[in-house]
This record gives structure tokens, C-alpha cells and sequence, in this order.
């Protein structure tokens, strides 16, 4: 809904814990196609998700010349995963990093997958910084979602621990995202196009 940096005056919670009201400065104009849109979850499971068929198509293949290497992705995971302090601790929680194909710029931790990238790109928002060419790094399985979210930030590249599902894979193919699954100590599986990895 907000796709620029108005000011937000402020956000409470409701009384049930069910919804959320933000303040800002100034007007926010929200598509009419968007009050359907009524409940936000974390697509897991049987739980509805926020996406819809739209935001498929909405979703312009990611051009990007942006190319890593074998070392370069084993080098990040390694940080990436010595940065996972709180599941170090707790074995219950995923972890989402913004890098370059030579560090990790933005770092995050949450209970939910999802939540955890939202959190990068949250930072990103507020930061003003630039996904283009980046990378997202993820502990969570990559679903169908995960990839409308980063191919619609014009990432090019999304590496994960885990494997992606079937229709991710579909759908970066479409996009042209690069899925990097299974990237765990010197192995990793590269499901779409191969080209951005050397």
C-alpha cells in the first residue's frame, strides 16, 4: 500500500489483536481492487494468502546482468548462517539477508519465513536502499509467494538452505529469478537460470 516514503504518524494494533491502523501524512490512495484483499496470513499450510492471481502477472521478468560465483555463494551462506544467532539458540526461527555477491548488507531473523524477508525489505523501505542486482538469502523453503515478493523488488537471484516448491520454480522460470536451493556447506542445487552463476 505504501510504496513511498510519506511519513507514518503512527500504527496501533486493534483491540483483538486482528488488525492493524496507520497513520500517515497525507493522502494514501488505495486501489479499489485492494479492498478485497481482507485478511493477511502467512500462506503455510491452509492459511489464505495475501497474494492473488494479479500479482503473478503483475510481475515483469527481472533484467539484471548480476552474476556470483560457486565460492561466492558458499562464502555467503557461511556468514549467513553464522549470523542466525537466535536459532542458534532456539532451533525456531528463520533468517533473510539482502547481500551483494560479496557481503551481507541486511540481516534479519523471525518466527515466520515470510516475516523475515518482509523485514529486509522493511529496512530497505526505510533505508532507501536499492534491491536491484542484490541477492535474498533465505533459510525457509521458497514458495510461490517468496518469489512474487522478490522478483517484484527486481531481485535477480534468491538462494535458500531449503528447496523450493514446484510452482516457485515455475514461476521464476517466468520471471527470471535465479533459484539457488539447497545451498548447505559446499553443495547447492541451481533450479533456474543458470546464467547468472558462474
Amino acid at each position: 500500500l505504501v510504496k513511498n516514503n510519506i511519513p507514518i504518524e503512527g500504527v496501533s494494533l486493534g483491540k483483538d489483536g486482528y488488525y492493524a491502523n496507520v497513520k500517515v501524512d497525507g493522502d494514501l490512495k488505495v486501489p479499489q481492487d485492494l479492498f478485497r484483499k481482507r485478511l493477511i496470513s502467512s500462506g503455510c499450510g491452509r492459511g489464505p494468502s495475501f497474494y492473488d492471481s494479479q500479482d503473478i502477472v503483475q510481475c515483469r521478468p527481472v533484467n539484471s546482468d548480476v552474476q556470483i560465483n560457486y565460492g561466492q555463494i558458499i562464502n555467503l551462506m557461511k556468514a549467513f548462517q553464522a549470523k542466525s544467532s537466535l536459532f542458534k539458540k532456539t532451533g525456531g526461527v528463520h533468517s533473510a539477508a539482502l547481500s551483494s555477491p560479496d557481503e551481507i548488507e541486511i540481516f534479519a531473523e523471525d518466527i515466520g519465513r515470510h516475516n523475515a524477508i518482509d523485514k529486509i525489505f522493511g529496512e530497505c523501505f526505510l533505508r532507501n536502499i536499492s534491491t536491484r542486482n542484490k541477492i535474498i538469502l533465505t533459510s525457509g523453503r521458497i514458495s510461490s509467494e517468496i518469489v512474487i515478493k522478490v522478483a517484484k523488488r527486481k531481485i535477480p537471484i534468491i538462494a535458500s538452505r531449503a528447496a523450493p516448491t514446484d510452482l516457485a520454480v515455475r514461476l521464476a522460470e517466468k520471471t527470471k529469478l535465479s533459484i539457488i536451493g539447497f545451498a548447505r556447506g559446499k553443495r547447492m542445487n541451481i533450479y533456474t537460470h543458470n546464467f547468472r552463476i558462474k
